[in-house]
């Protein structure tokens, strides 16, 4: 199996344990919301440690091991990203699983379990949005200040969804023209949907369009953009005129 198969197949695999998890659970949302991230990162973890053995692996649910910085493969995943959203049983939360190569994201797969897709580097095509209307993906909890004034002077309306992976998905699948976020992620939560993203033929950055690079010692990426390769230099162009006006 290569990297590629493996990753979509793991990404796949605990969606579907977390799928189980979920169904009919008389657990508190809490209580849900540990068990799936353990369970996940549970198997995420023994599986890349069993035939991976030689690479590096870095979880938002595991304790970091800074050997990572001295290997070339790093494993990069997130178990549950949307641990919100999975336990109020929406669809907007997904399983990340990537492979970078000294520091790039090489590799990626997104599962998005409720809506039975998962997503992977080796495949993905991005879709043509089907409305005319142009939507901007943001944090339900937390949209940058400046992301309103971006798509008043774009003319796009703002779509709030849960997870990363869900909003990067949703530009790959057509759904929005671009996610811009700003604010607080770590490498676990855009590493496999970048890799997916730039796969597909889209643009993905940082807000102030330099590169997205993984496996770094402070595991803190706080921004990106992710949007169609066409709209990138005028997204970008906003977003630095708005957060110059705002700073």
């Amino acid at each position: 199996m290569n990297d590629a198969e493996l990753a979509e197949l793991l990404a796949k695999n605990a969606g579907d344990i977390l799928l189980g998890i979920r169904r009919n659970s008389p657990l508190s949302a809490q209580i849900l919301g540990r068990i799936g991230d353990e369970l996940s990162n549970s198997y995420l973890m023994k599986t890349l440690e069993e035939v991976r053995p030689n690479d590096a692996i870095l979880s938002e649910e595991s304790a970091d091991d800074l050997g990572r910085l001295k290997h070339s493969r790093v494993w990069i995943v997130d178990p549950l990203d949307g641990t919100r959203e999975f336990t109020e049983h929406r669809s907007d939360w997904a399983v990340h699983v990537a492979l970078c190569i000294d520091g790039q994201p090489r590799i990626g797969a997104v599962a998005l379990p409720a809506v039975g897709q998962t997503l992977c580097s080796a495949s993905v095509k991005a879709r043509t949005p089907i409305q005319s209307q142009f939507k901007i993906a943001i944090s339900r909890s937390r949209p940058p200040e400046f992301v309103s004034h971006v798509a008043d002077m774009l003319g796009a309306e703002l779509a709030p969804m849960g997870s990363a992976g869900a909003k990067a998905m949703a530009v790959v699948n057509g759904d929005v023209q671009a996610y811009i976020h700003a604010g607080g992620q770590y490498e676990w939560d855009s590493a496999a949907p970048v890799a997916v993203a730039l796969a597909a033929g889209l643009h993905a950055s940082r807000l102030d369009g330099s590169p997205l690079t993984y496996n770094h010692a402070n595991t803190l990426l706080p921004d990106l953009v992710i949007c169609r390769s066409e709209l990138a230099e005028v997204i970008l162009t906003e977003i630095q005129r708005q957060v110059g006006e705002i700073g």
